[in-house]
């Protein structure tokens, strides 16, 4: 058996074997399946159902050039500007250059983007903050639904795809734990949420497509799933990650007591809203030229600022100046969800404060979403492609999904699979069940606390120093638990936010200045050279 210390021992036992193991089932997890089912067998596994991903959740759209008063070259500056001069421009052209085609196998395969017969493309396009021209495409106010609906109706269907449902990965398997002489990655253990037993499963090739680690924050957008789980495990196998610092907070999350991690969409303050203070002041010109449209790290630091300069519990987005029927129409979702907490955003505005949203660093890749391990493949927000930079633009991240998830199934169907022999069970034979689960709970809470307080939408070294000291005393006593207790999911994902955390920490003291979403106080200054942050194992 295997050991929790990579220590091969005991008799071996049946595991699961496939050529393709996906860990997700975001947008980027199911183009990449799709992309390989024809010729592969596939695995997909997913830590609850098929659908519940961030991308489900995203509202606004995906950005590419579409329209004909639109150009390559616009979208890439727009990226650029947002990036901060962070940006790999290699990789960011060549999502761009990408963007059409990925676009247009979504629309062969159903998704059910909104129309625009005025339109030459047929669709509808908005506009959203940082973009000089209109370049969403999107389904109403829902598009991630849409398109996460439409899709998963294909990987149900298709024979060569398994679905697992309610499993976890709990690491991967590498040459170094089998104690072979390679930089491979072998597949995944794998824990069953319904039998709490955990799996072997085999791969020739893994993919990691766990998307973000918002939950590592007290106030996020993220779903609950969103743990930093791919970033963790790649780092435990010995990938470098790059850039955790840049912690992208959407401006505009519903602001209520009823209300759990519900986006209030970019594309409301493309088609007019308006940001106020309680008293119907509009603040955002006084931050920057392009007000409301201003990227998001601006409007985010904005908000943040009025509200503490203020003793403000949240600001407000109105966009009752627009006509009820362009709002019911253009935001279904949102003014339902808003109404059904006593909220007509046709007469009112609606209040909103910051969140955790996009992790914009993660797994180094290269254009085919090579990690440093041979046949180790990581797309979406889990990855750290160059695309980026220190900020996010508005609605490439989908794009990237896209992207990349169709870059890595043409890298996979050109290279050799990884085959490993004796690979060994999960080890519980030095494990008891948990005796005390409140430890669980209070560490996630205190966790998501401190790094809301200490590395937020502005940091210090003081903040960041305490942080880094609590998490050295969570890390240990996790790191004890997880050696002596039955794996659990809460525990898994515990054990990775709290790497991830480490990782954005570590990031962010080693940054000496403000650029993009890091933004010090002891280092307000953009230094004239932009350096990514790399961490090596």
């Amino acid at each position: 058996m295997l050991g929790r210390d990579g220590l091969v021992s005991g008799i071996l036992q049946p595991m699961i074997n496939t050529d393709v193991l996906i860990i997700g089932s975001g947008l980027a997890a199911l183009t990449t399946a799709l992309n390989l089912a024809q010729t592969q067998r596939v695995t997909v596994i997913t830590k609850k159902t098929l659908q519940d991903s961030a991308s489900a959740w995203a509202q606004g759209g995906i950005a590419a050039v579409l329209a004909n008063d639109d150009t390559i070259d616009a979208h890439i500056h727009d990226t650029l500007v947002a990036g901060a001069g962070l940006c790999d421009e290699v990789a960011v052209r060549y999502v761009v250059e990408h963007g059409r085609e990925a676009v247009q196998w979504l629309v062969e395969m159903g998704v059910p983007f909104t129309a625009d017969a005025t339109s030459e493309t047929g669709f509808h396009l908005t506009r959203e903050g940082g973009h000089s021209a209109r370049r969403i495409i999107h389904a109403a106010d829902a598009t991630g639904r849409a398109v996460q609906q439409t899709l998963c109706q294909q990987i149900k269907q298709h024979p060569n795809i398994t679905l697992l449902e309610q499993h976890i990965a709990v690491d991967l398997i590498t040459g170094a734990k089998l104690g072979l002489n390679d930089q491979r990655c072998y597949g995944a253990y794998v824990l069953d949420n319904k039998t709490a037993k955990v799996k072997t499963v085999a791969a020739g090739y893994t993919v990691l497509a766990t998307g973000g680690a918002g939950k590592v924050y007290l106030y996020t957008t993220n779903p609950d799933v969103a743990t930093g789980d791919g970033v963790a495990m790649a780092w435990r196998a010995g990938c470098s990650v790059a850039n955790m610092e840049f912690m992208q907070f959407h401006p505009t999350c519903l602001y209520h007591p009823r209300a759990k991690s519900f986006l209030i969409s970019e594309a409301m303050r493309g088609e007019g809203g308006l940001l106020k203070l309680p008293d119907g002041t509009r603040f955002m010109p006084a931050y920057d030229e392009r007000a409301e449209l201003a990227p998001r790290d601006i409007v985010a630091r904005a908000i943040d600022s009025e509200m503490k300069k203020r003793g403000l519990d949240c600001v407000y987005l109105d966009i009752s100046h627009q006509s009820a029927e362009f709002i019911t129409s253009h935001f279904p979702n949102i003014y339902q969800r808003c109404l059904d907490l006593g909220i007509d955003i046709t007469r009112e505005p609606i209040p909103v404060v910051p969140a955790a949203h996009y992790t914009c660093g993660g797994v180094i890749t290269d254009l085919s979403a090579q990690t440093d391990l041979d046949n180790l493949y990581a797309v979406g927000e889990v990855a750290h492609t160059g695309l980026h930079g220190a900020n996010r633009l508005a609605s490439n991240s989908l794009l990237e999904c896209l992207v990349f998830g169709r870059a890595a199934a043409m890298a996979i169907r050109a290279t050799a699979p990884s085959v490993a022999e004796n690979i060994p069970e999960w080890d519980e034979s030095r494990v008891t069940d948990a005796d005390e689960e409140i430890v669980l709970s209070h560490n996630w809470d205190e966790l998501r606390r401190f790094m809301w307080d200490y590395v937020g939408i502005v940091r210090t070294d003081k903040r960041l120093a305490r942080a880094a000291h609590r998490i050295t005393l969570l890390r240990d006593e996790i790191d004890e638990y997880y050696q002596n207790f039955r794996v659990s999911n809460d525990l898994i994902e515990l054990r990775n936010l709290v790497v991830t955390a480490d990782l954005i920490v570590r990031c962010a003291q080693l940054r000496h200045e403000s650029r993009g979403l890091h933004t010090s106080r002891d280092y307000p200054d953009t230094l004239g050279v932009a350096i990514d942050t790399i961490l090596l194992p």
